[in-house]
């Protein structure tokens, strides 16, 4: 399995919120070449502005593993983590993350510049799907307007 591929399932999510009305970002929690988790924005949904979509994800993958710590697995994202969903996965030290497209408006580096908030050992590149993940967010706002 490829990167690509389960940014694939990242953009299923996405558009799931999408089609709810929500913020399109969705996401995956890979470990050992299968999703463990997976999530999409439902902040109007539920009303809480902590429900991200990385959040849902990362809860998921927590309730699979039985475990608070997601060290081997990656997270698949369609957009660069928020500042809080940063934190979330310091925590859970997990090991690589993977988003679509960057988001210089709101995400982490927002706050803490070249300062990664990320656990040590965790890796963070930029990966496949970003001008369908770019055009999904832009489609949304457009929509909005």
């Amino acid at each position: 399995m490829t990167d690509e591929h389960f940014m694939r399932q990242a953009m299923q999510e996405a558009r799931k919120a999408f089609e709810d009305g929500e913020v399109p970002i969705g996401a995956v929690v890979v470990l050992n070449n299968r999703i463990i988790g997976r999530g999409y924005n439902h902040v109007e949904r539920l009303n809480d502005c902590t429900a991200h979509a990385e959040m849902i994800a990362l809860t998921a993958a927590f309730n699979t593993l039985g475990s608070k710590y997601l060290m081997e697995a990656t997270l698949y994202v369609t957009v660069e983590p928020c500042l809080m969903c940063a934190g979330a996965l310091y925590w859970s030290k997990i090991g690589r993350i993977v988003y679509a497209v960057a988001d210089d408006k709101n995400s982490y580096r927002r706050a803490t510049g070249d300062r990664s908030p990320f656990h040590p050992k965790t890796k963070l590149e930029a990966g496949p799907c970003s001008e369908e993940s770019l055009q999904l967010m832009k489609t949304f706002f457009e929509q909005r307007r």
